[in-house]
């Protein structure tokens, strides 16, 4: 089953330059809500993570295409997906949109690391479920 994640939000003054646009790194802070919410929908939170598999995903790699800008009071959709899903990290793809027009592309890639720092393999009940909504 391949399963798109939808996250809506809207833009707020926080998130705008001095010229009503949104700042560019706000893109990635959206994106990162939209990945902590579609990891919940699997029934996984990032603290329990940490405590209970004593793991973090962190971001090891992410390019940013910005096309268009997004506004002040704009709705937005973070629309996402996993692309590939590793031994020890996951792959993904977000677009942002306003009004089905597409703002931003980010590929990511998150890596699976312990709390030291080390690299880790993703547990195979994580690895699992992001399978079930991986593309490939």
């Amino acid at each position: 089953m391949t399963e798109v994640h939808v996250f809506p939000l809207r833009v707020y003054y926080e998130d705008t330059d001095a010229g009503g646009i949104v700042y560019y790194a706000n893109y990635l802070k959206f994106a990162e809500r939209a990945r902590t919410e579609m990891l919940r929908g699997l029934g996984i939170e990032s603290g329990c993570l940490l405590n209970k598999e004593n793991i973090l995903l962190t971001v090891k790699n992410c390019q940013v295409d910005y096309r268009k800008s997004a506004y002040l009071d704009d709705p937005l959709e973070v629309h996402s997906v996993i692309t590939h899903v590793g031994g020890a990290s996951l792959c993904g793809e977000q677009k942002i949109k306003c009004r089905g027009v597409e703002l931003v592309n980010i590929n990511i890639k998150l890596a699976c690391i312990t709390s030291y720092g080390k690299i880790a393999r993703l547990p195979i009940k994580l690895r699992s479920k992001f399978k079930t909504i991986c593309l490939t």
